[in-house]
């Protein structure tokens, strides 16, 4: 398993986009998303550095594993 970048909100929301998620609005510093055929929306904080904790728990909420996740970066 690899281990987790630390990264921008802007470079996850990338990476999420590579993965076929869609931004659909922004609300205050978070970008919300969306992925045809799922029923889990990611709000990701378009923070300097996200931690670790929070970007694993998108990259679940996501569907995907962290190679998954990194392998799109």
């Amino acid at each position: 398993m690899a281990r987790l970048p630390v990264i921008s909100g802007a470079q996850a929301i990338k990476a999420f986009h590579r993965a076929g998620w869609r931004a659909v609005r922004q609300s205050s510093s978070h970008v919300i998303m969306v992925k045809e055929g799922k029923d889990t929306t990611l709000s990701i904080p378009t923070h300097p550095t996200l931690k670790r904790g929070l970007l694993r728990r998108l990259i679940r909420d996501a569907g995907m594993s962290v190679d998954e996740f990194v392998a799109e970066l």
